[in-house]
């Protein structure tokens, strides 16, 4: 038994970090209410942090930990997808998992996974700070590019690949811990060369995302396939082949790092299409469409030859990023490919690619909402075959539309700044004539079948970064954007 920072007694038990990591893998959160260290006596876990990836528990488990301490109470514990308390006994063992059918004790366990008041600055805290990293990792990522399409032109096709799979696996790696914090970067761009730097940088930062829950949300449903009363199948194996629990994985570490490899670079054969046509304001001709489309099959298949690169992740997702993901899907190319032989990882890059230059501003074009951008491609896609409905879902579960940090408008007139984009969990900070509030208000779901409609997210107005809307920031947030800047 654990007491909390009120001296009240609450209940705690070991858990099995392999059952946390399945919670969370499932869209669960867990807080431990008590600080995890190694056996070297080394802080690995804040009480107070909520997990809500698999890689701060995944660098736990590697670190030598089998179970943690979790206490069960009011700002502590672990919580389904929905938000919902999952309960279990002192031997450690799962006894419920949200699923009450009593409708009120769900409403208030939900909203107990919201933040509480003396976690908000923290919580902002944390967000900026990602932000901040964000920024860096991004202009780090597009110089590594500038270089790669500079090193073509001026060599005729050759550029050095080992630099660029070494900064590609930094910059991956910071997107698995942080789970698509590029989201919220500003995209007013109108430059070709911007564009296609910050394209490549969004691309592989959106597709990463994309696979990496993908490949978690696939495997998963295969295993509980495999260990359903599936029997007759499970007959073949022999006991305890499976005795890990992981028998099925969809991509390994090296071929997902293969695989961002390719997102960053998809469009590499852009460098030698003539600017005049990428940059042309109005409709293509024929003959200027027909130049543009051998960007991936033509000169990027030239460019991957040229450099003797034998990475087929890579040849794929940059000579077939543009093809069919169903029967007969119109303006796609090459036409050497049927959409059942397009792989996986090239489906989810076409989605990413499509999203970014949709939602991206160019001197042709304003940007699209990224909501609405969201649901046509849901509706051009939706319902033609399996493997790319799990495709949609883990796009649509992937690219944040709500990303932290960010600011929505209310269907009231109000602006909040997203705590949480799951919900989403919202920090409302004007009124609905969108006059800065003058104290601090409690955050809202706003995904909650409970909440009044006026204070829902309005999906017809773009959402924004805090600087775009400085001047109506109460000032608790610009003290935490300002003291983050630095």
């Amino acid at each position: 038994m654990e007491f909390d920072q009120g001296g009240e007694m609450v209940s705690s038990s070991r858990l099995s970090i392999d059952d946390l990591i399945r919670i969370v893998t499932n869209g669960g959160r867990v807080k431990t209410g008590i600080d995890v260290y190694d056996a070297a006596g080394t802080l690995l876990l804040d009480k107070n942090f909520l997990v809500e990836t698999t890689k701060t528990l995944e660098v736990i488990k590697d670190n030598g930990v089998r179970s943690i301490t979790v206490n069960s109470s009011e700002n502590s514990g672990i919580w389904d997808k929905e938000g919902n308390h999952i309960g279990f006994d002192p031997s450690g063992s799962i006894t419920s998992d949200g699923s009450s059918d009593n409708a009120k004790e769900k409403k208030t366990q939900k909203s107990s996974f919201n933040p509480s008041n003396g976690e908000i600055e923290k919580k902002l805290y944390e967000i900026e700070e990602i932000k901040k990293t964000a920024e860096v990792k991004y202009a780090e990522a597009k110089v590594n590019v500038k270089k790669v399409l500079t090193d073509i032109r001026e060599t005729g096709g050759k550029f050095d690949y080992n630099e660029v799979e070494k900064n590609v696996a930094d910059l991956v790696s910071f997107l698995t811990e942080t789970d698509n914090a590029f989201s919220f970067l500003t995209k007013e761009l109108f430059s070709y060369d911007d564009y296609l730097y910050n394209h490549s940088v969004n691309v592989c930062a959106i597709g990463t995302a994309i696979i990496n829950r993908f490949n978690k949300h696939f495997s998963s449903l295969v295993n509980d396939f495999l260990r359903s009363g599936h029997q007759k199948a499970l007959e073949k194996f022999p006991k305890g082949s499976d005795e890990n629990g992981d028998c099925f994985k969809l991509f390994q570490k090296d071929d997902l790092s293969d695989i961002s490899l390719g997102f960053f670079l998809h469009d590499v054969g852009k460098v030698m299409v003539s600017e005049d046509i990428l940059n042309k304001q109005g409709k293509l001709t024929e003959e200027e469409f027909a130049e543009v489309k051998k960007h991936s099959y033509d000169y990027g298949k030239f460019i991957i030859e040229e450099n003797k690169i034998k990475n087929s992740y890579l040849k794929n997702i940059i000579q077939y990023h543009h093809g069919p993901l169903f029967k007969n899907e119109d303006r796609c190319y090459p036409d050497d490919i049927e959409f059942n032989e397009i792989p996986i990882y090239v489906k989810i890059c076409k989605l990413a690619d499509i999203f970014d230059a949709m939602t991206s501003k160019r001197c042709y074009k304003e940007a699209y909402n990224q909501i609405n951008v969201v649901t046509d491609l849901f509706r051009t896609y939706a319902q033609k075959n399996r493997i790319l409905q799990l495709i949609l879902h883990s796009f649509v579960k992937s690219i944040g539309i709500y990303p932290p940090g960010s600011i929505v408008y209310l269907k009231n007139g109000q602006l909040a700044y997203v705590l949480h984009s799951e919900g989403p969990i919202l920090l409302p900070f004007t009124d609905t004539n969108q006059v800065p509030l003058s104290r601090k208000s409690d955050p809202v779901d706003a995904g909650s079948q409970g909440t009044d409609l006026t204070i829902q997210v309005d999906s017809t107005r773009s959402v924004k970064n805090p600087t775009d809307v400085y001047d109506l920031l109460p000032s608790y947030l610009k003290t935490i954007i300002s003291k983050t800047a630095h």
